[in-house]
């Protein structure tokens, strides 16, 4: 049973999600009419406000900023998602942008956010040297989160995941099937949260006395029209590869329609992320599923203590990961001949 947000409340009320907010906060210039029709939906749908959200202060538009590697990405896009559903019930306007490619792009997103006075920032960092910039970010200047990965040198709240421990305990879910000749896939290799996930992967071979081999681990740059060819070089004799674990939604994709697509759904395949259409393969794919929208709702609240002037030390929360065995990651190697 999902929780009552306070778009439900205000699509049952039939007012807007500002005028739900305004009879949640105590403002006594809404109607009469109006706000019963609001506190009726409230005790019908068993809403809860945010006391944190409750505690804003009223009267001011306030804006956050959230900078995401992009918004193509499954993973990030429910991520935004779900930051965009907890700014609206805090009452706050979300400002989006994707970080760019190199490091000047980054930059200037971050920059022209604060140029925008915004209020806080919600940061996936990419390239840019956070902890060596001079942004005025941090303690006693815009409050900051960082979330999917941690920025070098930066003591600075943050939502992260493990994501070494995770690929590891999903590589070992394929040796323990009778793998030993896997395949790591996935983009932007040179990324943090990427190259913990190759580390864990790597440990899991060594766990199991399997020696690295770096011809099986590819470096996926996604065609913008989704085509061409990701595994002939790890799936071609005389030593293939019989099984597949891609690093991150982005190369899932790509991966499944590679393996669809050429009648290879021998191979096993197990997926870092969910991604759409992942339960409705045939077989379904075996995923390691990060909680996008626990993500974006546990950054959102560390803002807010920072936003109403909490100044403790710097949070770390490392959220959970969730295995679902669906079928593709479960498939064993061909038997020896």
């Amino acid at each position: 049973m999902t929780t009552p947000t306070l778009r439900d409340v205000a699509r049952l009320a039939g007012v807007s999600i500002k005028t739900v907010s305004r009879v949640v906060n105590g403002d006594a210039e809404v109607a009469d009419l109006t706000a019963g029709r609001v506190r009726d939906a409230i005790g019908s749908l068993g809403y809860r406000p945010n006391p944190l959200a409750r505690s804003l202060r009223t009267g001011r538009d306030e804006a956050i900023g959230l900078v995401v590697e992009t918004i193509g990405d499954p993973f990030f896009a429910a991520v935004t998602e779900a930051v965009e559903e907890a700014a609206r019930e805090a009452g706050l306007f979300l400002m989006i942008a994707s970080a760019g490619a190199t490091v000047a792009e980054e930059r200037a997103v971050v920059l022209g956010l604060l140029h925008r006075s915004v209020s806080g920032l919600i940061v996936v960092p990419c390239l840019l040297d956070y902890a060596h910039e001079q942004l005025p970010i941090g303690p006693g200047a815009v409050p900051v989160v960082f979330i999917d990965r941690t920025p070098d040198g930066l003591d600075a709240d943050t939502v992260v995941v493990d994501n070494e421990d995770s690929a590891r305990r999903a590589t070992a879910h394929l040796v323990a099937r009778g793998h030993r000749r896997i395949a790591f896939v996935g983009t932007s290799l040179e990324r943090v949260p990427l190259r913990q996930r190759l580390d864990g992967y790597r440990l899991a071979l060594a766990d199991a006395g399997i020696e690295y081999d770096p011809r099986l681990v590819v470096a996926h740059t996604r065609a913008s029209d989704g085509s061409g060819a990701i595994l002939d070089g790890v799936l071609a004799p005389p030593d293939p590869a019989t099984a597949v674990l891609s690093a991150n939604a982005v190369a899932a994709l790509d991966v499944v329609r590679e393996l669809h697509g050429t009648g290879r759904t021998d191979v096993a395949f197990v997926s870092f992320d969910d991604f759409p259409i992942a339960d409705s393969l045939t077989p379904p794919a075996t995923v390691h599923r990060q909680d996008p929208t626990l993500m974006g709702r546990t950054a959102i609240e560390l803002l807010l203590r920072r936003l109403h002037g909490d100044d403790g030390p710097a949070r770390h929360v490392v959220l959970p990961t969730t295995f679902l065995e669906r079928g593709s990651g479960e498939i064993p190697p061909p038997a020896p001949r």
